[in-house]
């Protein structure tokens, strides 16, 4: 017997909460892969780790370059969590490999990641507070 569903009730099933928390895990498959240990190194590390963090960091120069302190503020408060489940998904994700060289060495990359981020994150956000209070 196949029961077919009203568009009408899709769209409830949708909305319930049911239905949210199963369109939300839909739209976020992979990466709730990825947070979970079981996507392939490279999609992890490659596009979530060097093509979207180059995306954000391109976005936050230009937000530096036209002085927009709270853009640049929004990008800073974005730009840590998500690279805190990027290297996450990165360290889980590092036995994914063919070699275990290369699980190794994104590891240790992780690693020297995290500790950069930290740095910069640190220097950014004492940038945006001494710009904030030097203009007002």
């Amino acid at each position: 017997m196949v029961i077919r569903m009203s568009q009408r009730d899709a769209h409830y099933r949708l909305v319930t909460r049911s239905g949210i928390g199963e369109f939300v895990a839909r739209v976020f498959a992979p990466e709730i892969r990825a947070w979970r240990g079981q996507e392939r190194l490279w999609k992890v590390f490659w596009l979530y780790g060097v093509a979207t963090s180059s995306v954000l960091i391109a976005v936050y120069v230009f937000a530096f370059v036209v002085e927009r302190v709270a853009l640049r503020q929004t990008l800073v408060i974005c730009f840590a969590p998500y690279t805190a489940w990027t290297l996450v998904s990165v360290w889980r994700c590092a036995n994914n490999v063919r070699e275990q060289f290369w699980g190794v060495l994104a590891r240790f990359l992780t690693v020297a990641w995290a500790f950069n981020t930290i740095i910069i994150l640190v220097f950014v956000e004492i940038n945006l507070i001494t710009h904030y209070y030097l203009r007002y």
